[in-house]
């Protein structure tokens, strides 16, 4: 055989050795990548599939079942998602109820008028009964908010988890959130603090498309707008006049606070409807209008009038949110209780054994008990007169003299004193 038959043979067994490896290493990483780790701080799709199989089902039935009675709750599930994820990450801190000493986050005033957490606590109970103790609060508001906007009309996406829940909850972390009452430099600061892009802000306050709001959050537009006296000269004026009919003045003193439907043109389903009405000036909250009045937002309101530009941007952005500041194993936990951090159980300290103790016996019948013989004393001593020994005579002790010293004599002591032959 030739040389060049040789190094064709080489090169051919060395290639299928190197295939034959290649194939080994993508079959180990497909297999670590599907076996259901809670990693430092990450999420994957389908996380829960070996360990709790029904959770995703569990979850669809119980919000299916809520939204047949409610369909304004895939609403307030969208709002419970954003309001927990912008603060501290989705870690499920707005589900916290309060304890002394603490006022959790759903006690802020951007929070009070959250609702939905019954259902949660619903969902929580049954996976509670078919997994204890592997299901996240906070995966739980994650797959239940994607299936309510699936049953309102919006796209279905996959959701990741994996997410543990944290353990810490303050209604000060809350003043993050962005008003209703922000311009777009105000909502676009809040947001980039939270590594999101304008895009974002425009395609996340696309979820005011189903909802409503309460009169308390846009009442001065209708009737004292920025201290004038006057409406908001943006709004729809035939708007401005229906709304005074529902709202009432606050200067008036009521204690009434009805709610307006967020999107004017379709309240329960989730669609492009929103950035049609806010074309319109039919913008509830001013952050809604001023998307279409600044320069900057208003070409991507435009866009998103179409919904097969919206609901790609919304499964982008939503899945950005969700991704945000994911809690690690040493950052977090899985609660037995949504409404509450689990408690932390103290290590009982280490001791050792008390002995048991002795028990005497019973004496044996007809022998007489052994008494025990009583030590003797130590001889006394008896006490003379104290007599003084004599001290050893005192005697100086002088070591020998080294080159270079001299010597000074003192009483009791030595010393030594080098020699400077310069002096």
């Amino acid at each position: 055989m030739d040389r060049s038959s040789r190094n064709t043979n080489r090169s051919t067994r060395t290639g299928g050795r190197c295939a034959a490896t290649l194939s080994l290493l993508l079959s180990v990483v497909t297999c670590l990548a599907q076996m259901p780790w809670h990693v430092e701080g990450t999420t994957t799709v389908g996380f829960y599939a070996t360990s709790c199989p029904n959770a995703e089902t569990i979850i669809q039935q119980e919000v299916q079942s809520r939204f047949n009675s409610d369909p304004t709750i895939s609403a307030g599930l969208l709002r419970m998602f954003f309001h927990d994820c912008f603060v501290q990450g989705c870690d499920a801190s707005i589900l916290i109820d309060p304890t002394p000493g603490n006022t959790p986050e759903k006690q802020s005033g951007p929070n009070l008028t959250l609702r939905g957490f019954d259902l949660i606590d619903a969902i929580k109970s049954k996976l509670e009964a078919e997994c204890p103790g592997v299901v996240s609060c906070a995966d739980i508001i994650a797959v239940a908010t994607r299936d309510a906007v699936a049953l309102a009309g919006g796209p279905s996406y996959q959701v990741k988890t994996g997410r543990f829940d944290g353990r810490r909850s303050k209604s000060s972390d809350a003043n993050i959130l962005p008003s209703p009452d922000s311009d777009v430099d105000q909502a676009s600061s809040a947001f980039a603090s939270q590594g999101l892009s304008l895009n974002d802000l425009v395609v996340l306050l696309g979820a005011h498309t189903t909802g409503f709001a309460h009169c308390g959050f846009f009442s001065d537009r209708l009737y004292n707008f920025q201290g004038t006296g006057q409406s908001d000269p943006t709004m729809n004026p035939p708007l401005v006049s229906r709304l005074k009919g529902i709202c009432p003045n606050p200067a008036s003193g009521s204690s009434t606070d009805p709610t307006v439907s967020l999107d004017q043109g379709t309240r329960d389903t989730f669609d492009s409807s929103y950035y049609s009405q806010l074309q319109k000036h039919n913008g509830i909250l001013r952050i809604d209008q001023v998307l279409q009045d600044d320069p900057r937002t208003s070409p991507l309101v435009s866009r998103f009038t179409d919904a097969g530009a919206f609901f790609p941007s919304f499964i982008s952005s939503i899945t950005t949110l969700g991704d945000l500041n994911v809690k690690s194993a040493q950052t977090g936990e899985v609660r037995l209780d949504c409404r509450r951090i689990n408690p932390i159980t103290p290590t009982p300290p280490t001791t050792r054994p008390t002995p048991p103790p002795i028990t005497p016996q019973p004496p044996v019948s007809g022998v007489p008990p052994v008494t025990p013989r009583k030590p003797p004393s130590p001889p006394s001593l008896r006490k003379g007169p104290s007599i003084p020994l004599p001290l050893p005579p005192f005697r100086p002790h002088f070591p020998p003299m080294r080159r270079g010293e001299r010597r000074h004599h003192r009483p009791h002591h030595t010393i030594r004193i080098p020699f400077d032959p310069f002096p």
